[in-house]
């Protein structure tokens, strides 16, 4: 980051608009083609924030006449030109190393126009803005020319597209999110004052958050526009915890009041500590290198503190004032979860060590996972962006790059022949690498100059041979260059350091990676010190920020754990039960991820940061199925089989309902447009239901063989002190 806007202050800025031009059944090197490329780019420097647009028509093209050195547009009237004139145009452009896989390639139906703008950075709206405009012109064009099509990509498109994302996402899911939840809630409580207060709770909490976001000053963006779609989803789960609780005792035969009192009683503790367990999960994302994430992880932290408060003191008032109606259960009547319970209990052995053998088998797939991030497929081909994204990248040219601003160690150094020879040589070794498609630097204008000022001879295509020569050259050439296409984007001021880009294919981000630690020990084996360079670009820093991400957010995740534990062990009084309640909390992430390599084998910025995210939702399940357990332990005298189907009768379908609409709330996130949200979606909702499973079959299986053991052992113990007494008394 540090040397990408380095490399921005020194040179012009690199935000772009690429308009790409296809007629396919026509050609680019025919005088109506060329007639639509020149008014396109002129057109073009009237955009907003324009400073530079590039062409094949306006490329600034030299050649000798005479003793002179002409430098001019390579097209300068289209109308006009004869087939001779066309079949020169087409011969200079494809022997340009300027032009040829980047405005222009080997299919002769597509070319490029380059708008570079320079956007204030004042307002988060001037991305939205020149997009627009694009647009606008865009659509000018195909009423001129109705025969052509034209594709819009670059970076300021890609800005825009995350704009898009975030408003389709707010637009789309929140409207079917709540729909889902009504649905849900009214066929899993049966109640209609139930589900009125769910999502008066719902509600108050997403309003309360998204203000808060607003009050702090946290911007909006892509991650963070899946925030309500979250927020609702987690502000159910406290609810349905006190409700169904709520309504068990009231079908026990109990009072309204009475059953609302006891719900608070016996869930009070275990909702707190779910919703602080939660809430650390969600902070630990502050560990992650991508600010929009850490916003994320805060406004979800607010919103769950927000529904904590609201189910705590808004929730239960509201029902007291409802009329609740609901049919009174025989206690010994039998449910879904008592048999659920009886099969756990005589087959505990079973499922323990399937559970062990199941989570050791996905454990040992999670080193497959590959580290990718390639912006262009973040977004689903729904979005414009990615569809004329692609169809440049299939017909025209590479969207991302390598950029190097390459030193030469003094002032108007770049004029040494040495170091023009040392940038020749850096160009040759990387265009023999795989996936690049090409490279610019100043070398190969100097070889252009070079061979125009002697007399355009084919044989002086090659570096001036010294100092002064070099420099003459150049001051020529700028010197006859026009206002807006002049070499500072190349250049910069003193003359001592040069840009030197390359353009790659859509390499997978290991690649680039790999592409990077190779041209640095290249330079390191080829180069001076001065010209020593770190690769810097928008494309760079994806390549990395997975990586960087995954190891910030183990640091994150760690710590989450240490305070989760230390919250469970004191809360629980049980540093016994603590320890145990650790297992069952990191099982789901080892199984989601584990499934996530089999079923797709690559993670991306948003994956980097699930089991920090998951971590505090999944405790939820252990925390109520302990703390219901432990009650039936402590409260009732229960031995650890008939504790267990205590904690199931009390808290099963709780932990059910919740995990239904935490699942389907996440499954709907995974419909995003955008792909970093959809992924966190898939794999969430994946956590989640391996959370349900680990704490309905591994959990109790794991407490009634660890609390068999520990009560034989002190079985034993008693025996032998018995043994002794009556020895000693004898």
């Amino acid at each position: 980051m540090v040397s990408y806007e380095a490399l921005r202050d020194i040179y012009t800025r690199d935000d772009n608009i690429l308009f790409v031009l296809s007629e396919p059944e026509g050609d680019l090197y025919s005088r109506e083609f060329l007639e639509a490329v020149a008014w396109l780019t002129d057109e073009a420097w009237k955009l907003p924030f324009t400073t530079r647009v590039n062409s094949v028509t306006n490329f600034q093209h030299s050649e000798a006449e005479g003793d002179d050195l002409i430098v001019g547009d390579l097209v300068i009237d289209p109308a006009g030109l004869t087939a001779e004139d066309l079949a020169k145009i087409e011969k200079i452009a494809l022997n340009e190393p300027l032009l040829y896989n980047r405005l222009i390639g080997d299919k002769h139906h597509v070319t490029g126009i380059n708008v570079t703008l320079t956007l204030p950075e004042k307002d988060s709206m001037e991305a939205v803005v020149a997009a627009t405009a694009a647009k606008e012109l865009a659509g000018n064009f195909e009423e001129n020319f109705p025969d052509l099509d034209v594709y819009i990509t670059g970076m300021v498109m890609l800005n825009n597209a995350f704009a898009e994302a975030s408003i389709k996402d707010m637009s789309g899911l929140i409207p079917i999110m709540y729909g889902g939840i009504l649905v849900i809630t009214v066929i899993l409580l049966r109640s209609v004052a139930g589900t009125l207060g769910t999502l008066l709770v719902i509600m108050f909490t997403t309003i309360s958050a998204m203000g808060l976001m607003g009050w702090l000053g946290i911007p909006m963006s892509a991650p963070v526009s899946t925030a309500p779609t979250i927020i609702l989803t987690l502000a159910v789960a406290d609810s349905i915890h006190l409700l169904i609780t709520f309504l068990q005792e009231m079908r026990r035969g109990r009072s309204k009041k009475d059953s609302l009192v006891e719900s608070m009683r016996v869930n009070f503790q275990p909702v707190l500590l779910t919703s602080l367990s939660t809430i650390i999960g969600f902070l630990s994302m502050n560990f992650s290198d991508a600010p929009p994430f850490r916003h994320l992880g805060n406004v979800v932290a607010m919103g769950v503190g927000a529904a904590w408060l609201f189910s705590i003191f808004f929730l239960p008032a509201l029902i007291a004032v409802l009329p609740v109606k609901v049919r009174v259960r025989q206690e010994n009547e039998s449910n879904l979860m008592d048999r659920f319970a009886d099969s756990i209990i005589r087959r505990r052995s079973v499922f323990l060590w399937g559970s062990v053998a199941v989570v050791t088998v996905l454990a040992l797939f999670i080193p497959r996972i590959e580290l990718n991030d390639q912006w262009v497929d973040y977004f689903a081909p729904s979005i414009s962006f990615r569809t004329d994204t692609d169809y440049a990248m299939e017909n025209l040219t590479g969207i991302y790059n390598i950029e190097y601003s390459m030193g030469a160690g003094e002032s108007s150094g770049i004029n040494n022949p040495i170091y023009l020879q040392n940038l020749e040589k850096f160009s040759q070794w990387y265009r023999q690498q795989p996936g690049v498609m090409q490279v610019s630097t100043l070398s190969d204008t100097m070889k252009r100059l070079n061979k125009n000022l002697h007399g355009d001879d084919p044989a002086y295509y090659r570096l001036p041979d010294t100092r002064e020569l070099a420099a003459q050259f150049l001051l020529l050439f700028e010197m006859s260059l026009p206002y807006g296409l002049d070499l500072n984007n190349l250049i910069n001021v003193d003359k001592s350091a040069t840009r030197f880009t390359v353009t790659v294919t859509n390499l997978p981000t290991r690649e680039i990676r790999e592409l990077l630690t190779q041209s640095e020990r290249w330079m390191q084996d080829n180069l001076p010190d001065y010209m020593q360079a770190t690769g810097a670009s928008s494309t760079v820093m994806f390549a990395h920020i997975s990586e960087r991400n995954v190891k910030g957010m183990l640091g994150g995740t760690a710590m989450a754990v240490l305070l989760i534990s230390t919250l469970l062990g004191v809360s629980l009084r049980s540093v016994r039960y603590g320890l145990i309640s650790l297992i069952p909390n990191f099982v789901p992430a080892i199984l989601g991820f584990g499934a996530w390599a089999l079923l797709v084998g690559e993670i991306g910025l948003s994956l980097s940061v699930v089991t920090g995210m998951t971590l505090g939702i999944v405790v939820d399940d252990t925390v109520h199925f302990l703390s219901k357990y432990l009650r039936g332990r402590r409260e009732h005298g229960l031995d650890a089989e008939e504790a267990v189907r205590f904690a199931f009768r009390r808290v099963g379908q709780a932990l059910l309902v919740t995990t239904v609409i935490l699942v389907v709330g996440f499954g709907i996130l995974s419909f995003s447009a955008f792909r970093l949200n959809a992924w966190m979606g898939q794999l969430t909702a994946l956590v989640i239901l391996f959370a349900l499973l680990a704490d309905f079959v591994f959990l109790p299986a794991l407490l009634i063989t660890f609390d068999q053991k520990q009560t034989q052992t002190q079985t034993d113990t008693e025996g032998v002190q018995d043994y002794e007494k009556n020895v000693v008394t004898a």
